[in-house]
């Protein structure tokens, strides 16, 4: 009964969920217009801790972010509710599309009406840099890491450990003084660590099955061992979907092509070059978590079964092996990252981590402005013009206005469907 009064919270959740475009960036000014300008679901300060400190874990922060909301809202059973409808739209396309690829180019379909989601997604990205900056950028040491961290940023976008490195920086840049924040607070004796053992227990025995069920070849071992690589995906990877999508071409599309696995004669799991392109291009121009891909990328490679129920077993298997450990690290983690915030080395490291986030933000938004205005000016396209309209637009809308983001983003769709 406790769930019903959270119905208005889901309910946002799901039309979230089908708006949310732009990636993890831009999934963050959509959130802050959603959950704290409108819903007051939490406050800046608290979105700011939660991308904070989901950007330290492996996996998918903006999927983490978004259940640590509904986490702090009603407690793990709503979070985890959370987590389920934010994923299943994203999911449920690109699974359905692993079925139909094959007849991707008779259904016509125009993927030039997500022309202009990209800049305003940028411009949903410099409304948050606009909303966070006045929280986190207070004082001196503040502004030099925003500012070493948005040319960082800048430079090494595409860097798997830029984010994570930048982000510990800050922390310890900030801890160079004890001033400022002193110890006030008693800070907790004990802190239960028991909780992530199931987290190192499902990786375990995931990769022990998957080797066990490939040396015993065992009848159904394709789906262990997509298991074990989405587990293992979800695990490791830092920076986002710009980091899965190369770790799964790697994996599904150069591996098996390798010397070693063709003079082996090793059944492994692998998909076609080009239709993993195709689908690493649908991923961007739907709503929802990039790691979507994962319920694509498993439908494919296990296509080869001929079995359709083999196929939609791929689909399940993927979307779950990849954004379980990111739920299982949030959720475990989160409770410990509260009481260690009580001791004033973590507490004054907050403050450099929180504006490290702001230049990593900065960073993000002049590297993607930079391909779709910049490069676009300097070669004479006209198109720079639209998309530097779209994304000042789109940020005057979310600062002066109280236009519904999903609004905004049917604008933009019938403004690529017309022009």
């Amino acid at each position: 009964m406790k769930l019903l009064r959270h119905i208005p919270f889901l309910r946002t959740v799901l039309l979230y969920s089908l708006t949310a475009f732009g990636g993890p960036q831009g999934h963050y000014g959509m959130m802050m217009k959603t959950f704290v300008q409108k819903r007051k679901d939490v406050t800046e300060h608290e979105l700011l801790d939660f991308v904070s400190f989901c950007n330290m874990l492996p996996g998918a922060s903006s999927t983490q972010t978004l259940t640590l909301i509904g986490y702090k809202r009603g407690g793990i059973m709503l979070a985890i509710i959370t987590l389920l409808i934010w994923i299943l739209p994203a999911c449920l396309i690109m699974g359905a599309l692993s079925f139909l690829l094959d007849y991707f180019d008779d259904m016509g379909f125009d993927i030039h009406v997500f022309k202009f989601i990209e800049p305003m997604a940028v411009g949903f990205i410099a409304y948050s840099c606009f909303k966070i900056f006045k929280i986190a950028i207070n004082n001196t040491i503040t502004q030099v890491i925003m500012c070493v961290a948005a040319i960082t940023t800048f430079l090494a976008f595409k860097t798997p450990w830029t984010i994570p490195v930048l982000i510990v920086t800050g922390g310890i840049a900030t801890n160079f003084s004890s001033k400022r924040i002193p110890q006030k607070e008693i800070p907790p004796k004990k802190i239960k660590w028991g909780n992530i053992l199931i987290f190192v227990f499902i990786f375990a025995l995931a990769g022990y099955l998957s080797e066990t069920a490939t040396t015993q070849n065992w009848k159904n071992r394709k789906s262990f061992n997509l298991f074990e690589n989405t587990y293992r995906f979800g695990s490791f990877v830092f920076g986002g979907g710009d980091v899965l999508i190369p770790m799964m071409y790697n994996q599904y599309v150069v591996r098996p092509e390798t010397k070693k696995i063709q003079e082996n004669k090793r059944d492994v799991l692998k998909m076609n070059k080009d239709e993993f392109l195709t689908g690493s291009g649908i991923v961007r121009a739907i709503p929802g978590p990039v790691f979507s891909i994962s319920a694509f990328t498993g439908g494919m490679v296990m296509r080869t079964e001929n079995s359709t129920s083999q196929q939609l077993i791929g689909c399940v298997l993927g979307a779950i092996g990849i954004f379980l450990p990111s739920a299982l690290l949030v959720l475990f983690f989160f409770p410990v990252w509260n009481k260690l915030k009580k001791y004033a080395v973590i507490y004054r490291s907050l403050e450099g981590i929180n504006a490290a986030v702001v230049g990593i933000m900065f960073g993000a938004t002049m590297y993607l402005m930079k391909d779709i205005v910049f490069i676009q000016l300097w070669s004479k396209q006209i198109t720079w013009i639209n998309n530097l309209a779209v994304i000042v637009v789109t940020f005057i809308f979310l600062t002066y206005s109280k236009i519904p983001p999903p609004f905004i983003v049917l604008a933009c769709l019938l403004l690529g469907w017309f022009i």
